[in-house]
C-alpha cells in the first residue's frame, strides 16, 4: 500500500495546516533530490514513511515527557533536516540544525523559510559550535551512540536528554556507550521501521 500525506496525517494526528507545511517540505525534497542527492534515492518513493513519519513519531513521546513546553533542540548531522526540522515544522520548538555540507544547509534554509519553521541552520561541524543551553539533542543516521554523546557533551546540562533514531544495532551501540557514560535508557518501537527504535537517554553523566 502506498504511504502518503493522508496516511501520515492519520498516524500522527497533525493539523491540516501542519500537513500543508510538511507537503511543502516534501515537494522541495523531491525537487532538490534530482540535482543534489539529499537522501538515498531508494527512499524517495516512500519518503512519507521513511523520512517524515520516522521523524514525526518522536513528537508524541516528547509531548508525553515535556507536555506543551516548547523545546530547544540541537540536531547533529542534520542532512536534509530529519528529524528536528520536521519537529520544528510540527511546532515542537526551536531546532538548531548542525550540518557541515553546504548544499544541505541551503536546502534546509529554504524549507525553513517556506514552512515558517522555528529553525536555525549551522553550516559547521558540531565541534565548532560554542555550547548553549538545549533541552534535547537529536540525531538520525549520523554516527554511533558513543560518538554522538561525545559530540553532545559540551551541550549536556543537568536535565538535557538525547533522543535518537536508531536501527537494529541500537543495543550494541548502547553497550559501547555505557562504558563511558551513565544514562537511563527508554526505548520506543519505531512506527516507520520494523527493526528501528526511538531512544530516549536521560540522566546522562560521564563515568
Amino acid at each position: 500500500m502506498p504511504y502518503g500525506p493522508q496516511e501520515f496525517a492519520a498516524d500522527t494526528g497533525v493539523s491540516r495546516e501542519t500537513l500543508a507545511r510538511l507537503e511543502t517540505y516534501a515537494g522541495l525534497l523531491a525537487k532538490w533530490q534530482k540535482a543534489k542527492n539529499l537522501v538515498a534515492n531508494s527512499t524517495l518513493d516512500d519518503m512519507w514513511r521513511r523520512h517524515f513519519l520516522d521523524s514525526a513519531q518522536m513528537a508524541r513521546h516528547l509531548h508525553s515527557v515535556y507536555g506543551d513546553r516548547k523545546l530547544t533542540m540541537l540536531d547533529i548531522g542534520s542532512g536534509a533536516g530529519f528529524p528536528a526540522l520536521v519537529l520544528a515544522v510540527m511546532g515542537v520548538g526551536q531546532a538548531h540544525m548542525v550540518e557541515a555540507n553546504g548544499r544541505k544547509c541551503i536546502f534546509m534554509n529554504q524549507v525553513s523559510r517556506e514552512t515558517s519553521a522555528d529553525a536555525t541552520i549551522h553550516n559547521v561541524r558540531i565541534e565548532e559550535i560554542p555550547p548553549f543551553p538545549v533541552d534535547i539533542v537529536t540525531s538520525r543516521a549520523c554516527a554511533r551512540v558513543l560518538q554522538l554523546m561525545n559530540w553532545a557533551a559540551p551541550f549536556l546540562g543537568e536535565t538535557t536528554e538525547m533522543w535518537l533514531l536508531k536501527g537494529e544495532g541500537a543495543d550494541e551501540e548502547l553497550t559501547e556507550a555505557a562504558s563511558c557514560w551513565k544514562m537511563t535508557v527508554n526505548r520506543y518501537k519505531s512506527l516507520s521501521d520494523t527493526g528501528g527504535v526511538v531512544l530516549r537517554l536521560s540522566g546522562i553523566k560521564k563515568r
